[in-house]
């Protein structure tokens, strides 16, 4: 009888231990499951449009700029934004736009009429560029407008600061500087580049 209460004892006991295993196993099993975190991302591309390209990019202004827009209020404070522009512009030459006619050979030279430079893009570097300073802004829907209305006002200001840094005429030089002795090269002759309106 002895034995047979200590044989029960150890069932109970091997009983129990199993039992608590298992639920320590499912405990974690289940934690993992109902817990755990799966992301699916799915993609499917469309091309919308395929340009052909013919655009020689000539030079980048690579530029930063410092712009302060300030609201002037007459019984409330004066709302500011203090924004730090980083973006570049680049000029460029449409070759796509060279006909046959633009090129003209003589018995000694040959001169080629280019498509007038123009600006490729504009843009604003969004990691470079920053805030730096948003004050008298109360509320978030005042505060987005100022801080979408500033990036619009760099992105001309880049455009403007280009222009005024004569970014076309440095483009121009670099077609020349480019155009010129390669075309002297190929040609065997001497070579004009001019420049159609």
């Amino acid at each position: 009888m002895l034995l047979r209460s200590g044989n029960r004892g150890s069932l109970k006991l091997a009983i129990a231990v199993g039992t608590a295993l298992f639920l320590i196993f499912a405990f974690f099993y289940f934690k993992n499951q109902l817990f755990s975190k799966q992301t699916v991302l799915t993609d499917d591309v469309m091309i919308e449009k395929i340009t052909n390209m013919g655009k020689l990019e000539l030079v980048k202004y690579s530029m930063k700029d410092v712009i302060e827009k300030k609201e002037v209020r007459t019984l409330m404070p004066d709302s500011r934004i203090l924004f730090v522009a980083a973006g570049e512009v680049t000029g460029c030459i449409d070759l796509t736009k060279i006909k046959k006619e633009d090129v003209v050979s003589s018995a000694d030279s040959v001169t080629v009429f280019l498509p007038a430079p123009e600006i490729c893009y504009a843009k604003l570097d969004h990691q470079r560029s920053r805030v730096y300073d948003l004050s008298g802004v109360w509320l978030p829907s005042q505060r987005q407008e100022m801080v979408e209305d500033i990036y619009k006002i760099a992105e001309k200001k880049l455009m403007e600061n280009a222009m005024a840094m004569d970014i076309l005429g440095k483009t121009r030089e670099n077609a020349q500087t480019i155009f010129k002795p390669m075309l002297e090269t190929i040609s065997g002759k001497k070579v004009g580049v001019r420049f159609r309106n």
